[in-house]
């Protein structure tokens, strides 16, 4: 039993030997796809005896992928990032399940792994730990099932192992995210077809956690007609979120009450919503009711995109209209739970 590596790289020469010394011992082949180093990243995946190729940059993550993909000989393909790491004792449990793979044991099409370390870094990910599909079989062969009435199984068997890795990114990728999500839609008003419910709510995210002003005017008419058409309750309420934020940013009171109002007729109470309302007051001279919903943003609410809205940024800004409000006791334990969100992976 086999396992290629598949990465795509640019500009990994820092990082690239460190991930690819974890998986020695793991990796029967190592294919590195380069969209365009211009520094020593080449040389450094050639210490690993790994197979280059490259491939030009089109500003698409999953041709890219593909690509390398489809360079993959081994039975089990490995998606890897350079700027990954598995420590020794997970390498020990990849060894083993490499092991159990090679006897038989298990015979999954798809093996996820967690996948650590989000926030302790610079990121624009909403968690600190979750699962990842990361191990797949290179070839699916198609089984029947069922002593009569007999069917080709469909859905890929997936094994949830308990391997970790460390995502250790060494700067905000936000920036370089937003630019591939707006060329989409500047597709889209060229006849391509619409980005999927799940990309839109990923670019929703995105945006609330890292985009700036402009690039949320820039994309608000987008999110208001894709609030109108969208079925999925999840994907209207990211929709509704980016408009309600660049109207209140940008003073339109108007749309910012009328999206409001929306979200809370449909039952969609987030903490993103209390965040821009209490936002709202306190630009409006009103701090005890911008305080309130503050409170409520913390407390009586859940955050839908941005996991900071119902912790760090809600405390801070209960904390500052209650000093402002002249209530300093009060406003200091806001500020300490503040304090406390920040530094608490989720």
């Amino acid at each position: 039993m086999l396992i290629s590596v598949c990465m795509i790289v640019k500009n990994e020469e820092e990082r690239l030997p460190r991930c690819l010394s974890c998986l020695q011992g793991i990796a029967d082949e190592i294919i590195v796809v380069d969209t365009g180093s211009t520094d020593r990243t080449r040389e450094a995946a050639q210490r690993y005896d790994a197979k280059i190729y490259d491939f030009p940059w089109v500003d698409d993550f999953a041709a890219a992928r593909n690509f390398a993909f489809s360079k993959a000989s081994g039975d089990y393909i490995y998606s890897a990032d350079a700027d990954e790491e598995i420590d020794a004792e997970n390498r020990e449990l990849f060894l083993e399940l490499k092991r159990q793979l090679s006897d038989g044991e298990m015979d999954p099409d798809i093996v996820q792994f967690y996948y650590s370390g989000q926030l302790t870094q610079v990121s624009v990910y909403n968690y600190d730990r979750e699962y990842r599909p990361k191990l797949f079989k290179r070839l699916r062969p198609f089984v029947w099932e069922g002593a009569v009435h007999e069917q080709v199984r469909l859905a890929p068997v997936v094994y949830d192992s308990g391997i970790e890795i460390a995502h250790k990114p060494h700067g905000q990728h936000a920036d370089r995210d937003l630019k591939i999500f707006e060329q989409m839609i500047r597709r889209e008003e060229q006849g391509a077809v619409p980005m999927s419910t799940r990309l839109l709510k990923l670019y929703a995210r995105e945006l609330y956690i890292a985009g700036t002003q402009q690039q949320f005017d820039s994309a608000a008419e987008y999110f208001a007609r894709r609030a109108d058409e969208e079925e999925d309750g999840e994907a209207v309420e990211a929709a509704c979120l980016v408009v309600l934020r660049a109207a209140g940013r940008s003073g339109d009171t108007e749309k910012f009450f009328r999206y409001a109002m929306r979200l809370m007729n449909d039952g969609f109470k987030s903490s993103e919503l209390c965040l821009e309302l209490g936002e709202h007051y306190r630009r409006a001279g009103d701090p005890a009711e911008a305080a309130v919903w503050f409170m409520q943003a913390a407390e009586e609410a859940l955050p839908s995109l941005d996991i900071r809205t119902g912790g760090e940024f809600a405390c801070r800004g209960a904390a500052e209209c209650l000093r402002e409000l002249g209530d300093e006791q009060s406003a200091a334990e806001w500020e300490d739970r503040a304090g406390e969100d920040s530094a608490r992976p989720a």
